[in-house]
């Protein structure tokens, strides 16, 4: 490893994380810490950007950044390509991880859970507050797969503009959101010398266990 990597270090010295300021569910810190991100962050930083990790078939990981575009009770809501890589990953094995991080408040958060597909009409209400270019995208792309070069790309995208020239594009069925249902959230909290704060959360029948992990 060359030397100038080894020496990169940064010690974090912003805040703390104790059990007497967190509450005992993940929801509502998450919140806090989001809002928090939206303030503090800025672009390029995107305070929704999140790592998404699945599995395929093989049992092989992939992982690439995402925008979470949804939150409530029920979970963690984001929207794809059905029948892209990531598609098929999710349909045959339905569990993921998102990673959040906050560079400058000095923030990870760490989300497992079971994966879901949102109803029709959320996909549909969602689709339909996105740009007019993204929702034409969605019908253009096929998303993972092999094409020859940009050209083709760009020629996919006139034959769309062109489809829908006297009309608004509608969701297509190939494309819709998922929901991470949680069961496990663990919020981290740099601090000095790497004695990070660890809070984690597992969801159990009778609901969340709090439980502090060693850095």
């Amino acid at each position: 490893m060359p030397q100038t990597l080894a020496d990169m270090r940064r010690d974090y010295t912003r805040a703390g994380l104790c059990e007497a300021d967190a509450p005992l569910e993940p929801f509502s810190l998450f919140h806090l810490w989001f809002a928090e991100a939206m303030k503090t962050e800025q672009l390029p930083v995107e305070p929704n950007a999140m790592s998404l990790a699945t599995v395929d078939a093989s049992g092989r990981p992939h992982c690439r950044v995402l925008l979470l575009k949804g939150l409530d009770e029920r979970g963690f809501t984001f929207f794809s390509n059905y029948d892209s890589a990531k598609g098929q990953q999710l349909k045959a094995r339905p569990f993921a991880a998102m990673t959040f991080f906050w560079p400058t408040l000095e923030r990870q958060v760490r989300i497992e859970g079971q994966v879901e597909r949102v109803t029709s009409q959320e996909s549909d209400a969602y689709f339909q507050v996105r740009p007019l270019g993204s929702r034409l995208g969605a019908w253009a792309s096929p998303q993972s797969q092999v094409i020859r070069d940009r050209v083709e790309l760009e020629d996919l995208l006139a034959l769309t503009e062109k489809r829908f020239l006297d009309q608004a594009p509608h969701c297509p069925g190939h494309w819709g959101g998922y929901r991470l249902l949680p069961e496990r959230v663990e919020f981290w909290q740099g601090r000095a010398s790497r004695l990070h704060d660890r809070l984690n959360y597992r969801l159990e029948k009778g609901g969340w266990i709090r439980e502090r992990l060693a850095p």
